[in-house]
């Protein structure tokens, strides 16, 4: 017997409800469906595929809004069928059978049909794709088309999370050609143009099955540096700002009618990464010396003043998993000295952290080195652009440690995988991340991951030094945006203008 999962997809989805509230936004004088909304982000698509490459700014400006999956992850959170009408599981937890909409076409006008859905997936777990979230599935032991509206995966073991997985793959038209330049969505918008280094502008597809969007057009906006993008929202060249990245900007927006600042929940952390692999970080002891070296809240302070959160590990408090563990490595620069001592490293070490070249990253590495510098660990600061981290750190792990933003919810499953760009290895992890993933219910997954969440933090197998603060700034005119920075992805289309 199967049972129907539809209407239950939102049980594999996060327990917790993300807080947040929607405000309103000013530009173009067009108000109502023939408004243009201006969006500015300092997140410029590298190129606009998700499995080559196209990083944090292709899935802001296109998941959603350009292209689609068979389920969607809500702005709360929760997991909803999108381009799934139906899906059934197996007693034994190991076949997933989807049914599709009949009613959806891509926007080069091709029926959507079951074979661009294995298309999609196989580009995902293909031995090339760049995607973060390949080793989801590899779970997977075969995909099966009977028919053009229905999918059968056979999966290798239960996975717990397969539906809330699926949330994060484009389905594209197996038969496009290269889409690292375009694009073949079955979303509410169409690529108009796409101007490297200006703007992005996507157009609302009037053939869309579903709902249509509430504007006419979005143009994302990017910029290099936030002082221009906060100027840019003063000037009425934009009307929202999708994330501030400097609450020193919020003063001038604060207590002003003309606009309204939100505080969304983010799930992006500020991970200080070691190369466990390598000494003197395949020693515990060290990355505990490190830890305890860093005023964590200070440097939350120095970089966000009052927002952003402390958090002890790589779970956020949206995660079912959460527990607050700040207090296993502590800041206490004394325990830092006698940690290093019991390592071998009395006298201290020196290394090089690769930093990212973008804020915050240079302003935390600074911070960083003057801190660790008074237990006598010296820091060389090596900035590179994005393109030169994700081929010298995260495809070739030749680094000793490095910062960088991991944005994603759920993610604290990484650390079960020893060939992860940061090398941690421990079995326990290893064992109990599996078995999370095969539990036959969200309670015992739950603890599992709790027993991950604590391991890691004793290891200290990185250092969590915050969370950042989602804060979106948007003219008062506008409504119907997203506040919380769910995995990059903001959702345009509900977005109007008075």
């Amino acid at each position: 017997m199967k049972r129907s999962l539809a209407t239950a997809a939102a049980l594999l989805a996060s327990a917790l409800v993300l807080a947040g509230c929607s405000g309103g936004g000013s530009s173009s004088a067009e108000g109502g469906e023939d408004a243009t909304i201006y969006i500015g982000s300092l997140y410029e698509p590298q190129n606009l595929s998700n499995t080559r490459g196209g990083g944090q700014g292709v899935t802001e400006a296109f998941t959603g809004n350009v292209y689609e999956g068979l389920y969607r992850l809500a702005d709360d959170g929760e997991v909803q069928p999108l381009l799934a009408a139906d899906a059934e599981l197996s007693d034994d937890g190991l076949t997933y059978t989807i049914t599709l909409r009949d009613d959806v076409t891509f926007h080069s006008g091709k029926k959507l049909t079951s074979a661009d859905v294995k298309a999609s997936v196989e580009a995902v777990t293909a031995e090339d794709s760049q995607s973060a979230r390949r080793s989801s599935f590899t779970v997977i032991s075969d995909i099966a088309t009977p028919d053009d509206t229905t999918v059968v995966f056979t999966l290798s073991q239960r996975s717990i999370s397969f539906l809330y997985n699926l949330s994060y793959i484009w389905i594209v038209n197996s038969e496009a050609g290269d889409l690292t330049q375009s694009e073949d969505g079955t979303g509410p918008y169409t690529l108009d143009e796409w101007r490297q280094g200006s703007t992005l502008t996507l157009t609302r597809w009037d053939d869309y099955w579903g709902e249509p969007a509430k504007n006419a057009e979005v143009v994302f906006t990017y910029f290099t540096d936030a002082t221009a993008e906060d100027n840019a929202l003063r000037t009425g060249e934009i009307d929202i700002i999708t994330s501030v990245q400097s609450p020193d900007s919020l003063a001038q927006f604060e207590g002003n009618d003309d606009y309204v600042v939100s505080e969304g929940t983010s799930t992006t952390k500020e991970v200080l990464a070691f190369n466990d692999r390598v000494a003197p970080f395949d020693d515990a002891l060290v990355r505990k010396a490190v830890y305890s070296a860093i005023d964590t809240d200070r440097l939350r302070n120095a970089i966000w003043g009052d927002y952003g959160t402390l958090i002890g590990s790589m779970v956020p408090p949206t995660d079912p998993w959460y527990e607050d563990l700040t207090d296993v490595n502590p800041y206490d620069p004394e325990l830092s000295r006698d940690l290093l001592a019991q390592a071998g490293y009395a006298d201290g070490f020196d290394f090089t952290l690769d930093t990212p070249s973008y804020d915050p990253h240079p302003a935390v590495a600074e911070f960083l080195q003057s801190q660790l510098a008074e237990v006598g660990i010296s820091v060389e600061i090596n900035t590179i652009s994005a393109d030169e981290w994700y081929t010298k750190v995260f495809k070739e792990r030749d680094f000793t440690a490095t910062l960088q933003e991991h944005v994603n919810d759920r993610d604290v499953v990484w650390y079960g995988n020893p060939d992860f760009y940061w090398g941690y290895d421990n079995a326990d992890v290893q064992q109990w991340v599996a078995e999370a993933e095969q539990a036959a219910t969200t309670d015992e997954q739950t603890e599992l991951l709790r027993q991950v969440n604590r391991q890691i933090a004793e290891d200290a197998a990185s250092v969590w030094l915050y969370l950042y603060p989602q804060i979106v700034v948007a003219s008062s005119d506008v409504s119907g945006y997203p506040v919380n920075g769910l995995n990059s992805q903001f959702f345009a289309y509900d977005i109007v203008k008075s």
